[in-house]
């Protein structure tokens, strides 16, 4: 098994192949047959963990198993102590709210190397670094989460994955981990493994809503984006104002019925039925004419077999 710490430089792709010709990892790693245990953003630099070990990969890379990454943050600004709360208490994303975050204002701008682009500064606005750990990874969820409390990032830099450290790695420098690196990573995903398969699914009506802390404008029966709950997951419950909808609506259906489209009346092979019933007898015409056996004829067909 292969285990590579590489220091992704500004505007690399996350990947080993592009078709635009951009920049990946592999002008910097050119190792067979591995591949990064998640993503970091085009326009951020730092840690990212490589390796063939598909079971760590996986293990790394789920949201349930919590895997901490550290993030050094240039920020417009300097944010107030109730800017970092917010962001501690989760942030409203309007796609849904964080997880509880780390995070705290760094006193002095941290040793990093020079960018391969400068950051562009606005001569009025002073900047300043937060440290922030989380352990989601939603789509560029750091700089959405400083936007969200009003100090946009300026620049992003990972520079710890659980007890990986970026150190001295130099912009596309890698190393191999050490043994006993490997072995805390391991015994790590083992325990969470271990403790995963605890987890119960949360009682209907409870706290733990899809995006985190429910805020208190959520009304009973909604989750952080509006939704309706199902079992505390988020969606429709079953049995609730959309079941026994027309077929086509979205979403599994937990409760172990599956919704169909309410019969529709209309003639059947010529014939008068019933509105909202099938099996409805055929009319005094039916006999000899769109009966069992024939096709039906051109008017008054029934073209529910269609599909």
């Amino acid at each position: 098994m292969r285990y590579i710490l590489v220091n992704k430089p500004y505007e690399v792709l996350t990947q080993f192949t592009d078709e635009q010709g951009r920049a990946t990892l592999k002008d910097f790693v050119d190792i067979p047959n591995i591949y990064p245990v998640g993503r970091l953003d085009y326009d951020s630099e730092g840690l990212v963990l490589l390796t063939d070990d598909k079971q760590l990969q996986h293990r790394l890379s789920e949201p349930r198993f919590k895997v901490t990454k550290t993030y050094w943050v240039q920020v417009e600004g300097v944010p107030t102590e109730e800017a970092l709360e917010n962001l501690r208490r989760g942030v409203d994303l309007k796609t849904g709210y964080t997880s509880p975050a780390e995070a705290k204002l760094l006193t002095e701008e941290p040793t990093l190397w020079e960018r391969s682009k400068p950051v562009r500064f606005r001569a009025s606005i002073p900047t300043s670094w937060i440290e922030i750990r989380i352990s989601q990874g939603m789509n560029r969820q750091v700089r959405k989460m400083t936007a969200a409390v009003g100090f946009p990032t300026l620049r992003l830099v990972r520079v710890r994955i659980a007890n990986l450290k970026v150190e001295a790695l130099q912009p596309g420098q890698w190393r191999e981990l050490k043994e006993s690196e490997v072995k805390v990573l391991t015994d790590d995903m083992a325990a969470q493994t271990a403790a995963a398969g605890t987890f119960k699914t949360p009682a209907k009506g409870s706290e733990y809503w899809p995006g985190g802390v429910r805020p208190a404008s959520a009304k009973p029966g909604q989750n952080s984006a509006g939704g309706h709950k199902r079992g505390g997951f988020g969606g429709t419950k079953t049995g609730g104002p959309k079941a026994g909808s027309a077929a086509g609506s979205r979403g599994p259906n937990r409760g172990g019925t599956t919704f169909s489209a309410k019969p529709t009346g209309g003639k059947a092979a010529g014939g008068k039925a019933t509105p909202g019933k099938t099996g409805s007898k055929p009319g005094p015409k039916s006999a000899g004419r769109g009966g069992a056996g024939r096709k039906p004829g051109p008017a008054g067909a029934d073209r529910s077999s269609r599909g």
